[in-house]
């Protein structure tokens, strides 16, 4: 096999440029030719070993700045010093990007740390460019931050019901990534959040409205993948198949169970899939979840033949890549080992495997398989080529590396600011203005901004005194005591006019009475909710509630232009908030 290298790869380089002008005329044209892509791909699967064929099904991480950056934590997780020589030894097909793991410091680090990954990718093992990927929803999951172009996420562009900012977005924030060599995005999130006590989806789905999650999920996965030529834009990730919205366990920790049958999931769960299928998307995401009434197992829909072979490939029609969700997670590490459950996912219908608890064991364990022919080496082949098919068509294989010099002008560049809080500026909503407080008449001379978050309230803060209104900013946290509510209900005695943010109030009764304390004061107060959107249902003493679904400086710069009267609001509430003082789906005051 090893004597043969040197010519495969010279086969494989002279497809290059072929395969690469095939790339770009799809990119322009939005057809691809699949005779060319399944030579090419042929070409690159049958010149590699089974070690390597079964390295690339890997997708995880490791630890440091740098692709040579030695990192004692590599060593103790993976048996080698560099996150370059966690590519090479496990011939992995894929890196993943962390904060946590050291990643992501700025724009031109992670882009050279890209540059270095695929060197190691390249100049080892199968020779074959990685997939690179984060999870950059946006919002509430943004792995990169500043100077990158943020925006408020995906429940809050489906409160602005404009498809066209949702493509914009997921453009700009591809075009972005591709500019830092990431390649690939696990966005936007399908899940329809019918749940209001969802632990862990909530505003990073686009609503409660399966038609409106559909069309968003189909207007981001056209801006991240067709938003110019294929080695300048992402992979699309739809998350989580089959359905996470009705979860009411955090499968991070748990074992979510969804009780609904098959004709409430294809009602409410499988549209915003069927879109992404339809829309082309080159990646669908599992869940580690259990739907009883569709599955009978008791395995997490990761495992599930059932759900990933029965569901989703044969009645959603998808041939394309399947990748899991966390193998670390506490929802698919219940019934079965580590060397077992990427077994499992392989034999229920998934391709590339996320981030194992033990990528050597889990590798091994897949390795064992094939040897003892639990599984076979034409089922490892199978999703080879689909991860093949995907790195080829975002002209992965050929174009790996990303300009160090493009990364400034691209990354974070005044167009793209603009443009995102143009489309902020839509999301947000007034759902009560019952004493007609908004907009402000006059210039209040000092604001106290209070409630959740110190870095939202000292961003609204300096907005609102950019606007000539003197602004204090203080922070009582997400569980406010009674000393600091206490504090800052004496603070708005001081002042003119009082904002408050809250993001989780419907479940915190610290976070209620400060609001109803502020409200007694007398004070003109402008209670705002920056996370889940539910807050409003719970303190209806409050007779001015805002909705922005996000605390991002955009939002905060959003917010402020409509208390001021300089945008009116134009966002609709894309959930409906249950109970007596509840509102209904697309609720909104505008003027």
């Amino acid at each position: 096999m090893r004597q043969l290298r040197r010519p495969l790869i010279a086969l494989t380089t002279a497809l290059a440029t072929v395969a690469t002008t095939a790339v770009t005329a799809n990119a322009q044209t939005g057809t691809e030719n699949g005779y060319v892509t399944q030579a090419v791909v042929n070409s690159v699967l049958h010149r590699m070993s089974l070690p390597e064929k079964v390295g690339q099904l890997f997708m995880t991480y490791g630890y440091g700045p740098a692709a040579n950056t030695v990192d004692p934590r590599n060593q103790t997780e993976f048996g080698v010093d560099t996150p370059a020589q966690v590519v090479q030894r496990y011939h992995l097909g894929g890196f993943i990007y962390f904060a946590w793991s050291d990643n992501i410091a700025n724009p031109g680090q992670i882009a050279k740390l890209s540059n270095g990954l695929q060197q190691a990718a390249l100049t080892s093992g199968a020779h074959v460019p990685l997939l690179i990927s984060t999870d950059q929803e946006q919002g509430l999951v943004t792995r990169i931050g500043a100077p990158a172009t943020t925006l408020p996420g995906s429940m809050a562009l489906g409160a602005s019901r404009d498809t066209g900012a949702a493509r914009q977005a997921a453009a700009i924030t591809g075009r972005e990534l591709r500019a830092m060599g990431v390649n690939m995005d696990n966005a936007p999130d399908s899940d329809v959040n019918v749940n209001p006590a969802n632990p862990i989806i909530g505003i990073r789905s686009f609503g409660s409205d399966p038609e409106l999650v559909s069309d968003m999920v189909s207007a981001q996965v056209h801006g991240y993948q067709d938003s110019g030529p294929a080695f300048r834009t992402v992979s699309a990730t739809a998350k989580h198949f089959p359905g996470h919205g009705d979860a009411a366990t955090d499968s991070h920790t748990g074992l979510p169970v969804i009780d609904h049958d098959k004709a409430t999931w294809e009602q409410v769960d499988a549209p915003p899939f069927r879109a992404a299928i339809a829309s082309g998307v080159d990646v669908i995401m599992t869940a580690h979840i259990v739907f009883p009434k569709l599955d009978t197992s008791g395995d997490p829909s990761t495992l599930s033949p059932t759900v990933l072979t029965g569901m989703l490939r044969n009645e959603l029609g998808y041939q394309g890549m399947v990748i899991t969700d966390s193998l670390q997670m506490a929802g698919v590490r219940q019934k079965y080992s580590d060397a077992e459950i990427p077994v499992k996912a392989l034999q229920a219908g998934a391709d590339m495997l996320l981030m194992p608890q033990h990528v050597g064991t889990a590798i091994e364990g897949v390795l064992n398989a094939v040897r003892t022919g639990e599984l076979s080496e034409q089922r490892i082949d199978q999703s080879v080529r689909r991860i093949l098919t995907v790195k080829y068509r975002r002209g992965v294989l050929f174009q790996p590396f990303t300009d160090i010099s493009a990364v400034d002008r691209v990354v974070g560049s005044k167009d793209n600011k603009a443009a995102a809080q143009r489309i902020t500026d839509n999301t947000v909503t007034v759902l009560r203005n019952d004493d007609k407080l908004l907009p402000l008449k006059s210039k209040p001379k000092s604001v106290l901004v209070t409630g959740w978050g110190q870095t939202a309230t000292a961003t609204l803060a300096n907005a609102v005194t950019a606007r000539g209104s003197k602004a204090t900013a203080l922070t009582v946290g997400a569980a406010p005591t009674p000393a600091a509510i206490s504090a800052a209900v004496q603070a708005a005695g001081a002042n003119d006019a009082v904002v408050v943010l809250t993001n989780g109030a419907y479940k915190d009764p610290g976070q209620q009475d400060l609001v109803r304390q502020l409200v007694a004061t007398g004070k003109p107060v402008i209670a705002v909710c920056v996370g889940n959107p539910y807050d409003p249902g719970s303190v209806p003493q409050a007779r001015t509630w805002i909705d922005t679904y996000s605390s991002t400086a955009v939002s905060m710069e959003s917010l402020t232009k409509v208390i001021f009267g300089e945008h009116g609001p134009r966002g609709l509430l894309p959930v409906s908030i249950p109970g007596p003082d509840g509102y209904a789906y697309g609720a909104g005051l505008t003027w």
